[in-house]
Parts: structure tokens; C-alpha cells; sequence
């Protein structure tokens, strides 16, 4: 469970657009220059974010890529979704079988009971932070999102509490 390279470009490619203030947008050549990458695969980034919906195409000589909707309205959980999937899925299982066709762990494994919950865990913060939380300074987003994972803790000491209760109440 990786964070992949194409996740991470592909947050930062459009992070770079949307702090982009040039109407035209900015092309593929001026995104693979300012992020460091073959202009091959900023352009294959790029394809994804447009035909997912987070970009548009501007033409002309000057034409590039512009946000196709606002910054406050792109979380990152469907934008990390749309790159390269979850970091766990159901299908992981499937794909880490060893030797044999089937996993030995398939009808009762513990290790996929920590992958969903890191998974829900990491989706609870996630949709929570938009790009446009991320187009400040490093401190600053930083701040905000300590403030979202406190309130996610926050909401599941609540849930574990009143389910507690709830098992105090009906145990009469």
C-alpha cells in the first residue's frame, strides 16, 4: 500500500493548475518543465485528469489546461480514486495468493480486517480535504489538515462512545 508515483503527480500537476493564474492555463510542456517530468508522461497525467472531468483543454497558440470546476469542489479522495484506485481494495486479496489459486487466509484473514480499516480511515480524512485546502503554503495546509484529522478521531471516539451506550442500554 503505496502512495504511486502517478497519484502523486497527478495531484501536484493539478495543484500547479489551479495556482495557475494565466486564463490560457498551462500547457504540457510548461507542466513537465515546472514538475520535473518527461513531457510524455505529464501528457499521459494530464489525459486522465481531463477525461476523469478535472481539467479542460484551452486552444489557440497559447492554449493548455485549466481546472474544469473549482478547487473547493475537487476532493481528493476522488481525484487519488480516479489516478490509481485505493490503496485496498477487495481485489487485493485476490492478487496476493502465493502459489495456490486461492488465498489460505480467503475465509478468515485479520490482515484484511486492518487493510479496511486503514482504507475507511484514510477515506475519512480524504473527503474531507479539497484541492483548494492544498493551494496553501505547506504550514498552513498542514494546520488544516491536523484540524480535519483531529475532528475524524474526534467523530470516531463519539461513535465508539454511543455504541457503548447503546450495548449498556439493550444488555438490561
Amino acid at each position: 500500500m503505496k502512495i504511486s508515483a502517478k497519484e502523486e503527480y497527478g495531484l501536484r500537476i493539478l495543484l500547479r493548475i489551479a495556482k495557475n493564474k494565466d486564463e490560457d492555463g498551462l500547457s504540457i510542456n510548461q507542466l513537465s518543465e515546472e514538475e520535473g517530468l518527461s513531457v510524455s508522461y505529464a501528457a499521459k497525467i494530464t489525459r486522465v485528469l481531463r477525461m476523469q472531468g478535472f481539467i479542460q483543454s484551452t486552444r489557440g497558440p497559447k492554449g493548455g489546461y485549466v481546472l474544469a470546476t473549482q478547487a473547493s469542489e475537487i476532493y481528493i479522495k476522488e481525484l487519488l480514486a480516479a489516478l490509481d484506485g485505493r490503496l485496498f481494495d477487495e481485489a487485493f486479496c485476490m492478487n496476493h495468493t502465493g502459489s495456490q489459486r486461492m488465498c489460505t487466509n480467503s475465509v478468515d484473514c485479520s490482515t484484511r480486517s486492518l487493510w479496511r480499516i486503514i482504507q475507511m480511515a484514510v477515506d475519512k480524512v480524504l473527503e474531507h480535504v479539497t484541492l483548494k485546502d492544498l493551494m496553501g503554503d505547506e504550514y498552513n495546509s498542514n494546520n488544516m489538515l491536523q484540524e480535519v484529522l483531529e475532528k475524524q478521531i474526534l467523530d470516531l471516539q463519539i461513535m465508539e462512545k454511543t455504541k457503548q451506550n447503546f450495548q449498556k442500554w439493550t444488555h438490561f
